[in-house]
């Protein structure tokens, strides 16, 4: 598989982390929840993210789901896994196996201990030092790692580390930064690097509008983004604005902070990707009203995209 470069664009989905009702993991829905990814159109996959539960996760297991990961997929789309550790040796001792096994790249979010920009820059040289030639993408989140990392900051890290190919763009409110990082390549000559989004997808339209190159979150409905991305690019901004609103609702619906991936889990299962809804504990549970609002909006979303056409 070749490596990930400046030019990754699509859909790298946010893979979930498929368990048993007892917690085990279950390889056997890894398989499934691959091809059903892939089915709906995945350019890329992302492993080990904040919503893959990589953090309940331990050494051995992670290795194992990244290796049945990357065997599933086969060299048919670029693999990204994330290596987010809190120091730089079990970061390259995870690097060194899933590269050496095939991935295109890491993903690398700044630890909730940085406190200025200067140590944001220099967090991110020593990462690149200690990983060597190993491409990888920044993880800008800031609602979740608590650090917040200015477009100077962000500049600065393409300017310096060479490796750092990727901005997976997850600040919110953060349209402005696409905005600034694209006029800086434009308009000054500065390296242009992809510029994938989070947040569910819930701004993909604006995002692509400021020129990002797609998505790279987790959504239960991976063809939403697929279908937005591929309209925006070919210029059909409100056939990409009209299969956007129709998800929406449900896409809102699975950002709740803290049940977000119960939600999520729950909708997969049901499309028959995974076997079970179980997340590892600690986990939130769904409630019977959650799931009757889960359920009442699918509904409503299928009235929508019939209407549609899709």
């Amino acid at each position: 598989m070749a490596r990930l470069t400046e030019d990754a664009n699509g859909v790298y989905i946010i893979a979930l982390t498929p368990f048993t009702d007892t917690g085990a993991l279950d390889l056997d829905s890894t398989d499934r929840m691959i091809d059903f990814y892939l089915d709906r159109g995945a350019t890329g996959l992302t492993v080990l993210g904040m919503m893959g539960e990589a953090q309940k996760l331990t050494t051995e297991e992670s290795q194992t789901y990244v290796r049945r990961t990357l065997k599933r997929v086969d060299g048919r789309v670029p693999v990204i896994a994330g290596v987010s550790s809190g120091g730089f040796a079990p970061m390259k001792t995870l690097t060194d196996m899933i590269m050496g096994e095939g991935a295109a790249g890491v993903m690398i979010a700044p630890p909730p201990t940085l406190r200025n920009d200067q140590q944001i820059v220099g967090y991110y040289q020593q990462a690149a030092d200690f990983l060597g030639d190993v491409p990888f993408v920044l993880q800008d989140f800031p609602l979740v790692t608590s650090v917040t990392i200015p477009v100077s900051v962000i500049q600065t890290i393409i300017d310096q580390v060479p490796t750092c190919v990727c901005l997976k763009h997850e600040d919110w409110p953060g349209l402005s930064k696409i905005t600034a990082l694209r006029k800086a390549a434009e308009t000054h000559g500065k390296r242009r690097i992809s510029i994938l989004c989070g947040n569910g997808g819930m701004f993909l339209p604006e995002e692509m509008a400021r020129g990002a190159d797609g998505a790279m979150t987790g959504f239960a409905y991976p063809e939403m983004m697929r279908d937005v991305v591929r309209f925006q690019r070919e210029g059909d901004l409100a056939r990409a604005q009209d299969i956007f609103d129709a998800y929406l609702p449900l896409a809102r619906y699975e950002q709740q902070p803290g049940l977000g991936l119960s939600i999520r889990k729950y909708i997969m299962a049901k499309r028959g990707a995974i076997a079970s809804a179980a997340l590892r504990k600690p986990g939130a549970s769904l409630s019977k009203d959650d799931i009757y609002e889960i359920e009442r909006l699918i509904e409503r979303q299928t009235e929508r995209l019939q209407e549609l056409g899709q």
